[in-house]
C-alpha cells in the first residue's frame, strides 16, 4: 500500500469559533497543523503519496503544507458540493495511480491514533479482505455506529446509534481509518452523495464480500470538540501518544519559537505556547492550547482551554474550559464560566460574560492565518 485518501471535507461545526476560517485538520495540535501528525505517521507506514479529500475551505490545504517534507508526494481533489464519505472517496480515487487489486489507505482526518498502519495493510493482503476496518472499543457506544464482529474478526454487521440498551450488543465501533482494495471503491457510485457506514458498507455485506474489523486498543481520540482538541494535543506533548511530527522533546509543556514566558509563569498538563505569544508573571496555565500571538496577562489563570490567536486574558482572569476566539479581548478580573465560548474580535467585560449564551462567529477568511504557518515551520 503505497496510496491514500485523507477525507477532511467537514465544516467541524462542533469547534466554532475556531473552524470558522480553519479548517477542522489545520488547527494547531501540540504545535503543528492537526494533519501534519497523520501524515507523519502514514509515511511512516510507507505510504508515498496521498489525495486530500477536500470540500469546506478546500484551498487552505495546499498553502498550509507548502514547504513540508514528509517523504510524501500530495494531491488535491475538491467536492464543488459535499458528497459524504463515499462520495468524497469515489472523487478522490479519480486521482489514484494503483492497480484494482491494490490496497488503499482511507483515513479521516480528524481522529488522533496509535494503530499500527502498516499491520492493519499486512493483514488486509493476507485475508484477501474487500475492506479492513480499524475497530475500537469505548465505555458508552451510544453516541456512535457498532460493529460487531464474528470470531474470525469478520464484520456481520453495522448498527445506528443504539437507542435502548438491548441494542448495545458491541462496544467495537468505527474509528475512521480503513483499507479499501482498490477495485471496491471504484464501485461506489460516482458524483453522488454515499455513505460508507450506511450504504456501502451494508451493500458489501449483503453481497458476502470480506469486510474485515480489527479491533485495536491503542490510543484513539476524536477531535471533533473543544475539550478533545485540548485533550489530544496535552496528550502529544506529554508524550502518551507519539509523534514524528510533534516539534519538541515531550514534558509538561511545549514553547514554540518566538514565545515569551515569565520565569514565574508555571506551565504544566501539556500546555502549548505558540510562536509570538506571551505568557505573564504569575500566570498558571494548564493543559491549554495558546495560539500564536496570544497574550495571559500576570496572574491569570487558565485550564484547558483554548486561547485564539492574538487574543488577550486579563490579569487575574480565572478561565476553566473555555475557548476564545483570535483577537478576542477578556479584561481583568473576570471569571469565565466553564464551556463559555467567545467569538473572533469580542471584547469581554463582566455583564457580557454573565449574558453570553452562544459564541459570536469569526469572520471568514480566504488566506491561511499566519499561526498556522509559522507553527508548521516551527516543526521543519
Amino acid at each position: 500500500m503505497s496510496e491514500a485518501i485523507l477525507l477532511v471535507g467537514g465544516q467541524g461545526t462542533r469547534l466554532r469559533p475556531l473552524t470558522s476560517h480553519t479548517p477542522k485538520p489545520l488547527l494547531p495540535v501540540a504545535g503543528v497543523p492537526f494533519l501534519a501528525h497523520q501524515l507523519a505517521r502514514a509515511a511512516a507506514a510507507g505510504v508515498t503519496r496521498i489525495v486530500f479529500a477536500t470540500s469546506y475551505l478546500a484551498e487552505l490545504f495546499e498553502r498550509a503544507f507548502d514547504g513540508w517534507d514528509f517523504g510524501l508526494e500530495l494531491v488535491y481533489a475538491t467536492e464543488r458540493e459535499p458528497l459524504g464519505t463515499g462520495g468524497a472517496i469515489r472523487n478522490a480515487a479519480k486521482h489514484l495511480t494503483c492497480d484494482p487489486g491494490d490496497p488503499v489507505l482511507v483515513f479521516n482526518g480528524d481522529i488522533l491514533s496509535g494503530v499500527d498502519i502498516a499491520a492493519l495493510r499486512e493483514g488486509h493482503r493476507g485475508t484477501g479482505a474487500d475492506v479492513t476496518l480499524h475497530l475500537t472499543r469505548v465505555s458508552d457506544p451510544r453516541a456512535f455506529g457498532l460493529v460487531p464482529t464474528d470470531p474470525d474478526g469478520r464484520v456481520t454487521a453495522f448498527l445506528e446509534k443504539p437507542q435502548t440498551p438491548e441494542q448495545i450488543v458491541t462496544d467495537q465501533i468505527n474509528a475512521g481509518c480503513y483499507v479499501f482494495t482498490r477495485s471496491v471503491i471504484d464501485r461506489i457510485p460516482a458524483g453522488r452523495v454515499v455513505s460508507v457506514e450506511r450504504a456501502t458498507f451494508p451493500t458489501l455485506l449483503a453481497e458476502n464480500a470480506l469486510v474485515r474489523g480489527v479491533v485495536d486498543d491503542t490510543y484513539w481520540l476524536d477531535l471533533g470538540t473543544p475539550a478533545a482538541l485540548v485533550k489530544g494535543s496535552a496528550d502529544l506533548v506529554r508524550g502518551r501518544i507519539d509523534s514524528p511530527a510533534l516539534p519538541g522533546p515531550t514534558g509538561d509543556a511545549l514553547v514554540l519559537p518566538g514565545a515569551r514566558v515569565d520565569p514565574d509563569a508555571v506551565l504544566s498538563g501539556g500546555t502549548v505556547v505558540g510562536e509570538g505569544a506571551r505568557i505573564s508573571a504569575g500566570a498558571v496555565v494548564e493543559g491549554t492550547v495558546v495560539l500564536p500571538g496570544a497574550r495571559i496577562s500576570a496572574g491569570a489563570v487558565v485550564y484547558h482551554s483554548v486561547i485564539g490567536r492574538d487574543a488577550e486574558i486579563g490579569a487575574g482572569t480565572t478561565a476553566d474550559t473555555v475557548v476564545i476566539g483570535d483577537g478576542a479581548r477578556v479584561g481583568s478580573g473576570n471569571e469565565l464560566p466553564p464551556g463559555l465560548r467567545i467569538g473572533c474580535g469580542a471584547t469581554v467585560d463582566d455583564e457580557s460574560v454573565r449574558t453570553s449564551a452562544a459564541p459570536t462567529l469569526c469572520p471568514p477568511r480566504t488566506a491561511l492565518p499566519s499561526g498556522v504557518r509559522h507553527a508548521s515551520s516551527a516543526a521543519r
